[in-house]
């Protein structure tokens, strides 16, 4: 509760010294693709939304709706750039058949830990590339990092993985550039929104399932329906959300509002980690409780999982621009940051 209370005094800190700089009220509805009580994915949302009404006075008010309840959580982007709604948040990953390079910006195969993206995105450059590969791509939003969440697991089966074969002819739920991978590997991918899962999976829709981290995942039933948890989430290390603002609603609001909208996500950026954090350890240690069995992928099936995920990389930017900039701009980073991680960090074996 004082970290609460020492970020939002930070955002609120903004209006008391811009006085009268929120001279037009704003009044913005908000779709969501998680439910808000999905802790690290959906409720930074809710936090946003609230700590913008507090620090602002009054003078910035969003309404938050709840998955489906004003638009669809897959029509969240081009909803907010019709300006149908001011603002969405949502996990851009789900928007990689109209922008291709967007995954890059959600989770990546074997990719950057969440303290790793969140410097490449606020100091390599990531917040302005984002801008514009939606911008090339004719989407008109302002987007902010507002939330981003550890590993998530490596999904939910009825049966263990063994082998790269036993991903062939699996009907399975995954998303980004994970599922291209796995539709790779001869898997029969599918992509539904979290709240469908359950019932799919209990009906034989789909065989198998991920949708992110174990706090969020035994929340929406997961357990009660197949049994092998795997280890480690290697298609996404870290998953990014994003207030997805209209640009004409953007470009219309003052300097001091921009600055409240960037401190309060970026707050809820720093809370939606620590939460998520927090709350893993103790969710899966209970697991074996309830009858679930938490298995590691073996390791010669995840570099060979890698390796397949490096074919996809190379394929995605050798057909987009825009992807293979963005990777390049990765990558690079990543060269000069392993020599601090691995230098730096205690071996987590030790």
């Amino acid at each position: 509760m004082k970290l609460l209370k020492a970020l939002t005094g930070v955002a609120g800190a903004i209006v008391l010294t811009t006085g009268t700089a929120f001279a037009d009220d704003l009044r913005w509805k908000m779709p969501v693709a998680f439910a808000t009580n999905l802790p690290g994915l959906g409720s930074p949302a809710a936090w946003v939304a609230e700590n913008l009404t507090t620090a602002s006075d009054g003078s910035i008010q969003v309404r938050v709706y709840e998955p489906g309840k004003l638009v669809p959580p897959f029509d969240i982007l081009q909803a907010v750039s019709d300006g149908k709604v001011e603002a969405g948040y949502t996990w851009i990953g789900y928007d990689q058949g109209k922008v291709p390079a967007i995954p890059l910006f959600a989770a990546v195969p074997f990719g950057m830990k969440p303290w790793a993206y969140t410097a490449w995105y606020y100091y390599g450059g990531g917040h302005e590339m984002l801008q514009e590969v939606y911008a090339n791509k004719g989407f008109d939003v302002h987007a902010q990092l507002c939330g981003i969440i550890g590993p998530e697991t490596a999904g939910w089966y009825a049966k263990p993985i063994k082998t790269l074969k036993d991903y062939e002819g699996l009907k399975i739920r995954f998303a980004g550039l994970g599922g291209k991978v796995l539709e790779k590997l001869g898997a029969s991918v599918t992509m539904m929104p979290g709240g469908e899962l359950y019932q799919a999976l209990e009906k034989g829709t789909i065989d198998a399932t991920e949708f992110s981290m174990p706090a969020i995942d035994q929340i929406l039933g997961f357990n009660q329906v197949v049994k092998y948890n795997l280890f480690p989430g290697w298609h996404q290390q870290f998953t990014a959300q994003y207030m997805l603002i209209n640009q004409d609603q953007w470009d219309k609001t003052t300097e001091a509002q921009k600055a409240l909208v960037k401190a309060s996500c970026t707050a809820a950026t720093t809370l939606a980690l620590a939460e998520g954090e927090y709350k893993n350890g103790k969710v899966l240690a209970e697991f074996q409780d309830k009858g679930v069995q938490a298995d590691q992928i073996p390791r010669d099936v995840l570099k060979k999982l890698k390796a397949v995920t490096e074919e996809v990389l190379k394929e995605e930017a050798a057909k987009d621009a825009d992807f293979k900039r963005v990777y390049e701009s990765q990558n690079e980073f990543m060269e000069t940051y392993k020599v601090w991680d691995t230098r730096a960090y205690v071996p987590t074996d030790l």
